[in-house]
């Protein structure tokens, strides 16, 4: 039975101050795209059983970058909808609502009336994902890969683990990182975390 890596995307210019990027369909930027071609090393000579990614192109454009073609896309990997807080940082949100937390809250409505999601809602489209996924890791050695967005795979891996979704609350993750999420003795658990590939020798960190 394979591995799932999880993937974060590279770094775009909302993640970069700290600004709520959901549905919105921003490019990496150059940094970004520098940290996606710094993750080629940790796939090199990989052949995964699948590769999915986000259908948004900040996810596409890493697992190009990262050296992963011919990636399927799977709509249930988008970020969470953050909804009337698009776009706005936890900060400006603690001006008029200290006490608000995305996890325990989930968000405000848009603009136009759609709603945004909260925590359950996350959680019920990754578990839409796992139950696809499952069964390919089981019948393969190979390991298999998500390219996705921060909160979505901090979701992801905590009903992986069989905990509630706001639990993924726990699972900080970085931009343009690795997780591991396996197996022991039958039980699923996190072998690896915000793994980047090592320096290579002579070169400077």
């Amino acid at each position: 039975m394979g591995d799932l890596l999880l993937v974060r995307h590279g770094e775009t210019e909302w993640s970069a101050t700290g600004r709520h990027t959901g549905r919105t369909d921003i490019p990496l930027t150059a940094e970004g795209e520098a940290e996606a071609r710094a993750l080629a090393p940790f796939f090199a000579g990989r052949a995964p059983a699948f590769v999915l990614t986000s259908p948004l192109r900040r996810a596409r454009r890493t697992a190009e970058l990262a050296g992963l073609p011919g990636a399927g896309t799977d709509e249930d990997l988008r970020e969470w909808d953050y909804g009337g807080y698009e776009g706005l940082t936890t900060a400006r949100i603690h001006g008029t609502r200290p006490d608000w937390s995305l996890w325990r809250d989930g968000v405000p409505a848009h603009a136009d009336g759609r709603p945004g999601e909260n925590a359950a809602d996350v959680g019920r489209r990754a578990d839409r994902v796992l139950a696809r996924i499952r069964p390919l890791l089981a019948d393969s050695a190979e390991d298999g890969v998500v390219v996705a967005h921060a909160h979505l795979l901090r979701v992801l891996t905590a009903r992986y683990l069989g905990l509630p979704p706001a639990d993924g609350r726990l699972f900080l993750l970085a931009t343009a990182t690795v997780g591991r999420l396996s197996t022991e003795h039958g039980l699923p658990v996190i072998a690896g975390w915000n793994q980047r590939p090592l320096p290579r020798e002579g070169s400077i960190a």
